[in-house]
C-alpha cells in the first residue's frame, strides 16, 4: 500500500472551463477553491508531455464533505484533442455521481442547464434489498453524470 494515499480530486478538461464551472456551482452547489489556476512553461510541458502547453482553470469543492473535502478540477488546455462520443460502457473514466433528493427533478434541471439525456430514470434493487433510483445524463460538455437517490 502507498503510504499517505488519500483521494484528492477528479479532473475534467473543458472547452469553456468558466461555463462548465458555473454549471457545477449552480446545479450542485460546488464552491470555488481559490486561486484560479494559470500554468505554463517548461515544467508544465515536461509534466504533461505537451509542447507549448498552457492551462487555466479552477478547483471546485464538492458538496457534502466540508472545507477539506475533495474537489472537481476543471481545466482548459490551449491545445485540445477531439473528444469521442458519449458511451457509459467505454473502459476508463465512466461518470461522476451526485446524490440528490429527487432524481427526475434533478434530471430536468441538468437538461434545462444544457446537459443531455443518456438513459431513463430507473429504480433497481440490489442483492441486499436496497433500492436505488438513478439516471445518466451529461453536463453541457458531454461528461457523464449519474444522479441517484435512495427512495424512502
Amino acid at each position: 500500500m502507498i503510504a499517505g494515499a488519500r483521494y484528492r480530486h477528479t479532473n475534467l478538461i473543458a472547452k469553456d472551463w468558466r461555463a462548465l464551472a458555473r454549471f457545477y456551482q449552480d446545479l450542485f452547489g460546488c464552491t470555488p477553491v481559490p486561486p484560479e489556476r494559470d500554468f505554463k512553461g517548461r515544467d508544465l510541458e515536461r509534466g504533461t508531455g505537451i509542447p507549448g502547453a498552457k492551462l487555466r482553470g479552477v478547483h471546485l469543492r464538492l458538496p457534502g464533505y466540508g472545507a477539506d473535502g475533495p474537489t472537481l478540477e476543471i481545466f482548459n488546455y490551449n491545445i485540445l484533442e477531439e473528444k469521442p462520443g458519449v458511451a457509459v460502457n467505454r473502459p476508463g473514466f465512466g461518470h461522476i455521481a451526485f446524490a440528490v433528493d429527487d432524481v427526475p427533478s434533478a434530471r430536468e434541471a441538468v437538461l434545462a442547464a444544457g446537459g443531455q439525456p443518456v438513459g431513463e430514470v430507473v429504480t433497481l434493487t440490489n442483492a441486499a434489498g436496497v433500492k436505488l433510483t438513478w439516471v445518466y445524463v451529461t453536463d453541457p460538455e458531454g461528461n457523464v453524470l449519474e444522479l441517484q437517490s435512495r427512495p424512502g
